[in-house]
């Protein structure tokens, strides 16, 4: 069966984050949005219809999760990457940014520091901070055109307050897919310094070109040990606004102390459809995920060709994973509002501002590629037509 990834599926009206935002922001309406990170698919058939048979029940009241829950994503875990994961090892969240801070108030205490490898994904920093944590960055440099860990400071920034360090696997919004060995060398510091590692893996489904996702606790038994993971469908299957993933430590001391702030926060209680889609994308998602991929890559290769040919004043970052991506705009020779508005009000596109991520993306925009084909046309020749304009 081949899947249509072509159709426009008109989402404006429908209370969307994405899609409405600008109209009720800023008083817009046509605008393409290329920013917050869902698709503009509808996601797989057998989740639409798993949710459709339940919701067609006409009762909604409390969710017993099922055992058969929790093995759909063992049996996920173990085709798609290799990761033989033990039901005991499992727990649920509504969300991977409601486990961020689960995790930091779990395995620290306020004043203590929390390192993030910069730029990335900005509820990171509200985690630490909101939390009464101290923020540490540890940026990652670029060596080559590519992004990579700088260790080195990562070593100089460990002192007696840092407890945990926070990695984002596949990184948003660098799009690096991370290798073996990279992840080995990171976990051997956080390992040699007692630190707990909070693994950010809700990409791990999205890698692309024949990339292929490590999950950090599958590097060392002993990096293993102080490893939380969080995964869900939600990225993979477009399924966020269902609030549902897994925390995963094989560590039960680990798990222990996370599940106690699950409990304390009053989270006892699962999102109904949640439970049915996520078992539903990995029992059935999987011939769509394919293709979707697929679908993915080539609009990474389109977007590539489409700036390097037409608009060269701007620099495309390509992802190994991920379906979002860096627009690096720092030939155009604006500030930071000025470009944001640019983008916004002269070609009609919002997109994620790239300093959001930190300061290292001063210049940058990111760039949502998870829509049809005609959508991402439309939207890069606005920018063109702009850039021309303007100059």
């Amino acid at each position: 069966m081949r899947y249509d990834f072509d159709t426009v599926l008109d989402r404006r009206h429908t209370h969307s984050l994405k899609w409405d935002h600008c109209r009720s922001q800023f008083g817009l309406d046509d605008v393409i949005p290329m920013w917050v990170a869902d698709m503009d698919f509808a996601a797989p058939p057998a989740v639409v219809e798993a949710v459709a048979r339940r919701a067609a029940h006409g009762a909604y009241g409390y969710v017993l999760v099922p055992e058969s829950f929790w093995e759909s994503a063992i049996a996920w875990l173990r085709k798609r990457h290799g990761w033989v994961v033990d039901r005991r090892w499992l727990a649920r969240s509504p969300g991977v940014v409601p486990a961020l801070s689960l995790c930091v108030n779990a395995f620290t205490q306020p004043g203590d520091s929390v390192i993030v490898q910069t730029p990335v994904y900005y509820p990171f920093f509200r985690a630490v901070e909101n939390n009464g944590r101290r923020l540490v960055r540890n940026p990652l440099v670029v060596v080559g055109g590519q992004y990579r860990m700088d260790l080195a400071d990562l070593e100089r920034k460990i002192d007696a307050s840092t407890r945990l360090v926070i990695l984002c696997s596949p990184h948003n919004p660098v799009g690096r897919v991370w290798t073996r060995e990279e992840l080995e060398r990171f976990g051997e510091v956080c390992v040699r310094r007692d630190l707990v590692v909070l693994s950010d893996e809700i990409h791990m489904d999205l890698t692309l070109h024949g990339q292929r996702h490590v999950p950090l606790a599958t590097i060392s038994p002993d990096l293993a040990a102080r490893t939380l993971a969080c995964v869900a469908p939600s990225k993979t299957f477009n399924v966020a606004g269902l609030s549902m993933s897994l925390v995963i430590a094989s560590n039960p001391a680990l798990l222990a102390r996370y599940t106690a702030q699950f409990d304390a926060a009053g989270l006892i209680i699962a999102s109904l459809f949640g439970t049915v889609a996520l078992e539903a994308a990995y029992r059935g998602g999987e011939e769509w995920l394919d293709q979707l991929l697929e679908y993915l890559a080539a609009n990474v290769d389109f977007t590539d060709r489409f700036i390097r040919e037409r608009i060269p004043s701007l620099r495309f970052v390509r992802p190994e994973g991920t379906y979002l991506a860096l627009i690096d705009c720092r030939q155009l020779g604006m500030k930071q509002a000025e470009l944001d508005d640019f983008f916004l009000r002269s070609a009609g596109v919002y997109f994620d501002s790239g300093p959001w991520f930190g300061d290292e993306l001063a210049g940058f925009e990111r760039i949502n590629l998870a829509c049809p084909r005609s959508t991402l046309t439309e939207a890069l020749e606005r920018i063109e037509r702009a850039v021309r304009d303007r100059t």
